[in-house]
């Protein structure tokens, strides 16, 4: 990492410290409900994913289950975003977390509704770091979110 995304990576550890799951969609869980698991299966997910430390969560596991960042209610996010961002940071993440922080249509706003002010800017800063660093097809759509979105006060 250098040292703009050690900063950031950070951040992102001291706005998202101390969340844990709650309620929300659990990362396992979020996997069985895009394969369609019956109500037994998903409990059994529910059972086994991470709810206290989002740290403890493996890059490997959070690659594996690449879809949830798609079936994640607002407490499932909050809980599980961080460790999406600071493995993108750490260029340990193989799959695309920028599109769930971009694609703001369908409800999708929705996921972020729990996030504090800090956390908000730990994102903010994340993609402010990616438009800077990153290809110029995603920065069009970074640029809009955060134009549209990220960049907004909280009302």
């Amino acid at each position: 990492m250098n040292p703009d995304e050690r900063r950031v990576a950070e951040f992102i550890r001291s706005a998202f410290h101390g969340v844990t799951l709650g309620n929300g969609v659990g990362l396992l869980q979020g996997q069985g409900l895009d394969d369609y698991a019956d109500e037994k299966t998903l409990q059994s997910l529910r059972a086994q994913d991470e709810k206290v430390d989002w740290s403890r969560l493996a890059v490997d596991q959070l690659d594996r289950c690449h879809s949830s960042l798609s079936f994640f209610d607002a407490e499932g996010m909050r809980f599980h975003l961080p460790a999406y961002l600071v493995a993108d940071l750490e260029g340990a993440l193989k799959q695309d977390v920028i599109f769930h922080l971009t694609y703001l249509v369908d409800g999708a706003l929705n996921r972020f509704d729990l996030l504090s002010l800090s956390q908000r800017e730990a994102v903010r800063q994340f993609l402010r770091l990616r438009l800077e660093t990153g290809d110029s097809f995603l920065s069009s759509h970074i640029q809009a979110a955060l134009d549209a979105f990220w960049d907004t006060p909280v009302p």
